[in-house]
């Protein structure tokens, strides 16, 4: 309870925003269309992503995601945010606006059924990111990542994603641009308010300890 009271207490501040992050609304029907999706359709459209995304969902490069294991919902959402520009990429965005709404689906569904990265433990020094996962930091009104991603880092049904064997670059630059606000697509702004608050050094423990995670 303390943790969702935390939460709450940080998120509060951007009720005040005029426009939303995202058009996305999470009705129960909208959780059952997404998970009914069609995992063989989003195979054959998952073809093109290949080159990116790798041919298992396993991105060859940091820069790009994995997507492998993903929470189903939350590739919706990306994909639904890109396609209505709540979310910036020239390549991405223009993927999503030639994707329908089951196209998403599909795709989305496909790459959840898929076996998440596992990549061997880091030798580096990463307490402060064990600290903030297992605790948060009740100074900086920080609740422990688990609370939504997860003690398991795998995210949760309505669009927290997986973290675990996720490529750190990509964390870490993710996370970066909630800081900076270049990315905004955050419901309530829980991911900006809560990247403001730490440093680029957490900031970077927390990709490698992410991406070590089984």
């Amino acid at each position: 309870m303390k943790h969702l009271i935390l939460l709450t207490v940080l998120i509060m501040p951007s009720f005040v925003s005029a426009e939303p992050a995202s058009n996305m609304v999470w009705m129960p029907e909208t959780l059952d269309f997404v998970e009914a999706g069609n995992i063989k359709k989003g195979e054959q459209l998952a073809e093109p992503c290949i080159g990116c995304h790798g041919e298992k969902g396993i991105s060859p490069a940091g820069m790009f995601p994995s997507l492998a294991g993903q929470t189903a919902n939350y590739t919706y959402k990306q994909l639904r945010d890109y396609a209505d520009g709540k979310r910036d990429n020239v390549m991405m965005s223009s993927v999503a606006q030639g994707l329908s709404e089951q196209d998403s689906a599909d795709l989305a569904v496909w790459f959840q059924s898929l076996p998440a990265a596992q990549n061997k433990a880091s030798k580096q020094d990463l307490s402060k990111a064990e600290v903030l996962v297992d605790q948060g930091n009740g100074k900086k009104i920080l609740p422990p990542c688990f609370t939504c991603h997860g003690a398991d880092g795998k995210g949760q049904r309505m669009d927290i994603p997986a973290l675990a064997g996720q490529q750190a670059e990509y964390t870490i630059n993710t996370l970066l641009e909630y800081k900076n606000g270049t990315r905004h697509n955050d419901i309530y702004s829980r991911m900006r308010l809560i990247a403001r608050q730490l440093s680029d050094d957490e900031i970077k423990q927390l990709g490698e300890l992410y991406q070590q995670m089984k």
